[in-house]
């Protein structure tokens, strides 16, 4: 593939906040520890060497194992597993959803970029060990977000009977069968079709529940790369939060951390804006399939919807006795990862960096550090046909970016045989209108409000008459119009990023085997740039 990269607020598609993250902004500075270059990993792996129990690595190696007791696994994912045991071993984490066949096609880019650090760092620091993990959000209950991927414009649900709600992971699979026939039929014939008809039907009809299921597909897709699969729903691993979980029910402290540099945050840009607020308790009560917020109450403690209560010293019992019982929400889970983990990095997109971004100031109260946070690749995929049909129009990759109405607009100018651009008029206008604000200050300043007026009448006039012309060229070019705007609406589907809405399944049918490998070669996730690749 060939690589180009443009930068990310070029795209228009990253928030401030993430922009100015990526630049080592001053105001963003106070709300992270290490910015994730190759030299500041170093900082990164000795505090994080420091702080970690050998303890944990023992328990964390057991459950891993039991998770991967009927998963066939590759010999790079052993040699991971076996690894994470001892004190020079660290972690490279991202996390997602559940997503049914992975979903859109930047749950790919997440762990490429994950499996790529890894790769990096150990070329680095080649005296210690380091390990790509794939968090699966089990606990997660947005099913309606899990639900469905898209295929060739076309949505593929799943909608079980009876699903009430609860944690994701353990949901029965049944009713697959269905959507893999559904599937099967859309996909034609072919090796490649072969291939993804096989992994749908092996993932998701022949295991029983979304979270093996889910275990299997990222297994399938990864482990030849060492990839190491964790499910944060294990009593072993719960155990090592409990203490943090006690200090968040009983003391408040994430509430009242995040809270804090919620406002720094605001007060440093208007901007940039909230991700996620924190609850008073972060936690929910995960039990028989439900799964629900714990409260304080005037007494004690309750679970909301539910007649589930308790007094402190009952509610700290349950706790001791069944700590698989009490289920981390967004702002309490990166904490529960950082503390089972040896890890020294999370990756993930915009949304996730800028909720991690209000999260530090409560790691130190919890005195767990704070991991370096780096951005995950993204990617723009063009096709040779798409590639030669930019070159036809005469057309950069940064123009593709571009809101649609811009790109045509800016297209039309290039090849209209009349100029639209009225700027060199509206800047005579503006001269003239410099010299009339002089020609009043100088006579009666009551006729300043009366130039100003009619100022803005003509600037006015001036933009309609440009943009009637416009309008009018749009209706003599429509040829030119249809070509820009179905080789826009072909790499940005529904106006948007291709990797949030086409499923990795498409460009599979096309690439094959080579679909990963080519990816691999091309993303690099310490380069902090969009990336094309055609």
């Amino acid at each position: 593939m060939d690589v180009d990269c443009i930068n990310y607020k070029q795209t228009g598609y990253f928030s401030k906040l993430i922009c100015d993250y990526l630049n080592e902004d001053e105001a963003v500075k106070p709300f992270y520890t290490n910015f994730p270059t190759l030299k500041n990993f170093e900082a990164q792996i000795e505090e994080k060497q420091r702080s970690f129990p050998d303890a944990n690595r023992n328990i964390l190696y057991d459950s891993l194992i039991n998770q991967y007791v009927d998963v066939s696994i590759s010999k790079k994912t052993k040699e991971h597993l076996i690894q994470l045991k001892e004190p020079i071993t660290f972690t490279v984490v991202t996390g997602h959803q559940l997503n049914l066949f992975t979903g859109p096609l930047y749950f790919l880019y997440k762990i490429i970029s994950t499996i790529n650090l890894t790769k990096t760092l150990k070329k680095e620091y080649p005296k210690y060990n380091f390990v790509p993990v794939y968090w699966m959000a089990t606990e997660d209950h947005d099913f309606e977000e899990i639900n469905y991927f898209n295929f060739k414009g076309k949505k593929l649900h799943w909608n079980p009977e009876g699903h009430v709600g609860g944690a994701v992971g353990p949901m029965s699979t049944e009713g697959l069968q269905e959507v893999f026939e559904a599937f099967a039929s859309e996909l034609g014939s072919g090796e490649n079709a072969d291939f993804l008809k096989n992994l749908f039907e092996k993932a998701y009809v022949k295991h029983q529940n979304l979270t093996d299921a889910t275990r299997f597909l990222a297994n399938e897709l990864f482990g030849e790369y060492g990839l190491v699969i964790i499910d944060g729903h294990d009593t072993d691993l719960k155990k090592l939060l409990m203490p943090y979980a006690k200090k968040d029910i009983f003391e408040n402290i994430a509430h009242n951390e995040v809270s804090a540099s919620i406002d720094l945050l605001q007060k440093a840009s208007d901007d940039y804006k909230v991700q996620v607020n924190p609850r008073e308790i972060n936690y929910f009560y995960l039990k028989d399939g439900l799964r629900e917020r714990i409260v304080a109450k005037a007494n004690g403690y309750g679970v909301v919807g539910t007649d589930i209560n308790w007094t402190k010293t009952e509610l700290l019992q349950e706790i001791d006795e069944h700590p698989s019982r009490f289920s981390p929400n967004v702002i309490a889970r990166p904490l529960y990862q950082e503390v089972i983990l040896p890890n020294l990095c999370y990756i993930g997109g915009g949304g996730e960096l800028a909720y991690w971004l209000e999260l530090k100031s409560m790691f130190g109260a919890m005195s767990v550090p704070f991991p370096a946070l780096l951005l995950r690749n993204s990617a723009l995929i063009v096709s040779e046909k798409a590639k030669a049909k930019t070159a036809k129009l005469d057309l950069s990759v940064k123009d593709l970016f571009l809101d649609q109405n811009s790109l045509i607009n800016k297209k039309i100018r290039a090849i209209s045989n009349i100029d639209i651009d009225f700027t060199p008029q509206k800047e005579l206008l503006e001269k003239q209108f410099a010299d009339l604000y002089i020609l009043a200050e100088q006579t009666d300043k009551s006729f300043l409000g009366a130039v100003k007026a009619q100022e803005i009448k003509q600037k006015k006039g001036l933009d309609n008459l440009e943009n009637r012309l416009m309008q009018a060229q749009k209706r003599k070019l429509k040829d030119q119009v249809l070509r820009v705007t179905e080789l826009q609406n072909e790499l940005f589907p529904n106006h948007s990023l291709q990797e949030r809405i086409m499923n990795f399944s498409e460009l599979y049918l096309e690439y094959g085997e080579d679909l990963i490998p080519q990816l691999i070669d091309s993303l690099k996730p310490l380069d902090l740039e969009f990336t094309v690749l055609s």
